[in-house]
């Protein structure tokens, strides 16, 4: 009764389904014909029967050695009952460094997400959701309509180092509160939160929220709901901003600040939403289409389309999810640059004139030098070890 099971889940051009065993602490995969032996081994059904059905699902029958070898391995993996109940593995996590590491704020996640969904039980109905999500949408069509004046009071801002240490403490708070989110709607449908705290990777110091069981959730959109729950709550936590925004007088000296949080905030929660590994838009494409590894899977499949190899064994609804998700990668992606450059240009064009243009593509040729940089030292490490 402990184990979860997870729907179907395409990976590449198989079919999956996850087991995790919570005591165990470990989570594997199963084909579909052993997953349809294992959810009828109930203890009620005979072998006999068992196999009956699987011939009759797959129009050929389990011989003993099949049975030897499906049993051998639903035995060693903790699915049959009477196994023993093995110790719970320490967690694997290596040691905190100076650039990297991570440590719990709290003792008891569990506990504080489980508080936190007795008080916010109420907004997270489908009235007070619908509500949130009218609120979120005027915001946005309040950043556009006021995007000159924003523009404005975010690069006043920049150039006062107080209120910029001021934004860095809010969007930290806006951060714990987004995966703080993420734990609060998975409580709310089932899932479970097993650690939050703060981690760095210098000179990146943000909250974490682990978050287990998304998968195992019975319902598509519930999962979806959790992806999610993270950038709509960045998105609520700008809502008195934006009213402090549209208040204040235009010369009163908190207004810069109140800009430059909207926009940085809106920033932050619509880039999250991007199909990019490892944001909230990516999981929340792989639930939706119920995919495993959706991207390095849709890069095997280009790959192969590309070299133009049998792609048979892919049926035409994947085709289109893998060559549909790498064209829309190379969209976004593209898009994104295009308006990065805009805006870096227009940033700098006052101060370094024609050169402004010149800079951005500078700085995107040194980012992708150390990414290569660092893909090859990533690769000689693996050699070495192997």
């Amino acid at each position: 009764a402990d184990l979860r099971f997870s729907g179907p889940l395409r990976r590449g051009p198989a079919v999956v389904h996850l087991v995790r065993d919570p005591v165990a602490g470990r989570t594997f995969e199963l084909g579909p014909k052993e997953h349809f032996v294992l959810i009828r081994l109930d203890g009620e059904r005979t072998l006999g029967q068992v196999g009956d059905a699987y011939a009759e699902r797959f129009r050929s029958r389990l011989a003993d050695p099949h049975w030897s070898r499906l049993l051998g391995l639903f035995g060693t993996r903790r699915l049959l009952a009477g196994a023993p109940v093995p110790v719970a593995p320490a967690p694997d996590r290596p040691a905190n460094r100076v650039l990297d590491g991570r440590i719990a704020l709290v003792a008891d996640a569990a506990g504080l997400v489980d508080r936190l969904h007795r008080l916010l039980r109420p907004l997270l109905g489908v009235p007070a959701t619908v509500a949130g999500g009218l609120a979120v949408a005027a915001l946005l069509v309040l950043v556009v309509a006021e995007a000159g004046a924003l523009r404005d009071a975010t690069g006043e801002a920049v150039g006062q180092p107080g209120t910029l240490v001021a934004l860095f403490v809010a969007l930290q708070l806006s951060t714990a509160g987004h995966e703080l989110a993420h734990g609060v709607v998975a409580r709310r449908f089932g899932g479970t939160v097993s650690e939050f705290g703060l981690r760095w990777r210098l000179p990146m110091v943000y909250p974490y929220c682990t978050v287990e069981d998304i998968q195992f959730l019975p319902r598509r959109r519930h999962q979806v709901a959790v992806a999610a729950a993270g950038a709509a709550a960045n998105l609520l936590f700008l809502l008195p901003v934006a009213a402090a925004w549209l208040l204040l007088p235009a010369d009163a000296g908190i207004r810069p600040a109140a800009g430059a949080l909207l926009v940085l905030g809106v920033v932050f929660a619509l880039a999250n939403l991007l199909p990019f590994p490892p944001l909230d838009g990516y999981q929340i494409l792989g639930y939706a289409l119920r995919t495993s590894r959706l991207a390095g899977e849709s890069r095997t499949f280009l790959a192969l389309a590309l070299r133009r190899r049998d792609l048979s064994a892919y049926p035409p609804p994947l085709r289109r999810v893998y060559g549909g998700y790498g064209a829309l990668v190379v969209l976004v992606s593209g898009a994104a640059l295009v308006a990065v450059l805009l805006v870096a240009h227009r940033v700098l064009a006052d101060r370094w004139g024609s050169a402004a243009g010149v800079a951005p593509a500078a700085v995107l040729i040194a980012l992708l030098a150390l990414w290569a940089a660092g893909n090859h030292a990533r690769k000689r490490r693996s050699e070495v070890a192997a």
